[in-house]
């Protein structure tokens, strides 16, 4: 390290504490739609709302602040392994939720099928996946890995193919490319939602899965609900650095926050690959 970097030191900032609040506010909504509150819905979306204040305000701040010079190598190395640090954290809460649903398809429901288990447990319970659950009334179908998923399958491939000619572009500073690739995928990451919210209705409607199916409903509404989540957050980053684009931002020395959204893009589209085969193939 250079002997002349200083690590920059921020402002005092009111965006934690006013972000603990939208937090806050955003979980007592939770809880109350839980116990079916009447008001829980308000209290979501006004908790929804407040956070997606804090984020343009905290983020924007940082934005003006890269813009202003104020980050050294040191720090950037610092946002660098802070990322790093993220993603790795979002990949082993999906670890442990592929492990939950592998645990329960290959274990838990062999020793429901057998034994006094079954006896005590489920006594009319012969084996086999999907299962619902002891008490649960009605039938319902699983999801097939055909139709939406394989396409949304490969969707988030050409995606991924996409922001990594962007990122390319960038390096040899070729803009027109770079906006293209970058709007194209944003438009693939959308209409992945706009096909999950399809299947979600053709499950509740036809196919009557929901959260309270038992073990398979839960956590297929669970898993692909949670990426469809990430697939948001995705589009939101990538559609800020669209905006960042069109506004001169980045060079191909100087981007360290393009190249954070196109990691959070593979990682995306990694962990859709394995669910892909977890949730709707095995």
């Amino acid at each position: 390290m250079s002997a002349i970097e200083h690590y920059f030191v921020p402002q005092p900032s009111r965006w934690p504490i006013v972000g603990a609040c939208g937090a806050l506010l955003l979980a007592v909504g939770a809880a109350t739609w839980v116990n079916d509150g009447a008001k829980a819905p308000y209290l979501l979306l006004l908790g929804a709302v407040w956070l997606g204040y804090v984020l343009v305000g905290w983020f924007g701040d940082i934005i003006s602040e890269g813009r202003a010079g104020a980050y050294n190598g040191q720090v950037e190395r610092s946002f660098r392994v802070g990322m790093a640090w993220f993603i790795f954290s979002e990949i082993v809460v999906f670890a442990i939720l592929f492990w939950a649903l592998l645990y329960m398809r290959f274990f838990v429901e062999h020793d429901l099928a057998a034994g006094e288990t079954k006896a005590l447990i489920w006594p009319s319970f012969s084996g086999g996946w999907p299962a619902s659950g002891p008490g649960i009334a009605g039938t319902f179908t699983a999801m097939s890995g055909k139709g939406i998923p394989l396409l949304n399958t490969l969707m988030l491939l050409a995606s991924g193919g996409t922001v990594t000619l962007a990122m390319a572009a960038l390096e040899r500073n070729r803009r027109g490319l770079l906006i293209l690739c970058l709007l194209v995928t944003v438009c693939l990451g959308v209409l992945f939602l706009r096909n999950q919210a399809s299947e979600y209705h053709h499950a509740y409607t036809a196919m009557h899965l929901t959260l309270a199916t038992g073990a398979y409903g839960a956590t297929f509404f669970m898993l692909t609900g949670l990426h469809g989540l990430h697939v948001a957050i995705g589009s939101m980053f990538l559609l800020v650095m669209l905006g960042r684009v069109l506004a001169g931002d980045f060079t191909a020395k100087d981007h360290l926050a393009f190249q954070a959204a196109t990691w959070y893009w593979h990682f995306v589209g990694v962990v859709w690959l394995i669910l892909f085969v977890i949730v709707y193939w095995l």
